[in-house]
């Protein structure tokens, strides 16, 4: 069977998330112990157990990585020789990435640690907000959202999810300006609830400052395709895409075909959500299997299903 894993990006965290597998899973409760020490910190109770921790960037991507790391290592080996590829939302990538041999553990925690530090910092700098524009017009979309520009408002596209999901992001007061456009042409329009204007300009500061961040680290040859929010297609040149992915655009829609013209069966999510399950639903054939792994009972179904060759 080919299995493509997708790996969560942030806003998929909850406090408590992964406790059943901490409790009953040695693999994933080893992963975790090693956050710890690479935290200071009980990592299970003091950050995946705190709301007020999770809703900051600075912890919530560590979180996330952490759990989805664990997850991969509660799968046993056989299981782990079915995957053909790799794709991840945003922070999601540096997991990608890991699993695929390009980063070890500690190299892409500490990373993220610093990364999520930088975003944090960079958001506090200006009042912005992001919304989720529902709709196959995404061009029609852009074109307003150019027009809205070319008379002085700051809006950005931010994350093309699916080809029916977009991610715009800009001031405050600008995006609610675009909201009411839009919702006069009765195109839906959903808040998003987070601490800053991600993959935009926004995020300059803390763009030049992973820059430095990641001069200094070295990247493995990757044991598998990963596939590349930044650019839509396999990783090539790691670290600078790395480098622009802050200040970019996503582009999941694109890596998620891309992948899935290689050949596909299943796509398993690795993760607190199920958010990149429902995207890949919208975009893959019907005979392409999709399971999320998010809590004990999920592992223990999906590991015992590919383990004995069934259908998923």
């Amino acid at each position: 069977m080919r299995i493509g894993l997708l790996l969560s990006g942030q806003g998929a965290q909850k406090a408590g998330m992964g406790r059943d597998l901490f409790d009953s899973n040695v693999d994933y409760r080893a992963v975790v112990e090693r956050a710890s020490e690479l935290m200071g910190c009980d990592f299970q109770k003091d950050i995946l157990e705190d709301d007020d921790k999770l809703a900051q960037t600075q912890y919530a991507q560590v979180a996330i990585y952490t759990m989805s790391m664990g997850i991969y290592a509660a799968l046993d080996d056989a299981i782990k020789d079915q995957v053909v590829g790799t794709l991840g939302l945003s922070l999601g990538e540096y997991t990608a990435l890991t699993i695929a041999g390009s980063l070890t553990f500690d190299q892409a925690f500490n990373i993220l640690k610093d990364r999520g530090r930088f975003m944090q910092a960079a958001s506090e700098e200006v009042s912005s907000k992001m919304i989720v524009v529902l709709s196959e017009q995404q061009a029609e979309i852009l074109k307003l959202m150019q027009q809205a520009q070319d008379e002085g408002a700051t809006l950005y596209p931010a994350n093309f999810n699916t080809p029916k999901q977009l991610v715009i992001a800009g001031l405050g007061s600008d995006i609610d300006s675009f909201t009411n456009t839009l919702t006069a042409k009765d195109i839906r329009v959903v808040p998003l609830a987070v601490s800053g204007a991600f993959h935009t300009p926004f995020m300059a500061s803390a763009g030049t400052k992973l820059v430095e961040r990641l001069a200094t680290e070295s990247f493995g040859a990757l044991t598998m395709p990963v596939y590349s929010n930044t650019t839509g297609r396999v990783f090539e040149d790691i670290q600078a895409t790395l480098n622009e992915q802050i200040v970019k655009p996503t582009h999941f829609s694109d890596a998620m075909l891309a992948m899935a013209d290689a050949g596909l069966d299943a796509t398993i999510e690795l993760g607190p959500d199920k958010t990149l399950t429902k995207f890949a639903k919208q975009m893959l054939d019907k005979d392409v299997a999709r399971y999320s792994i998010n809590d004990l009972a999920s592992l223990e179904s999906v590991t015992l299903k590919l383990a004995e060759g069934e259908e998923i």
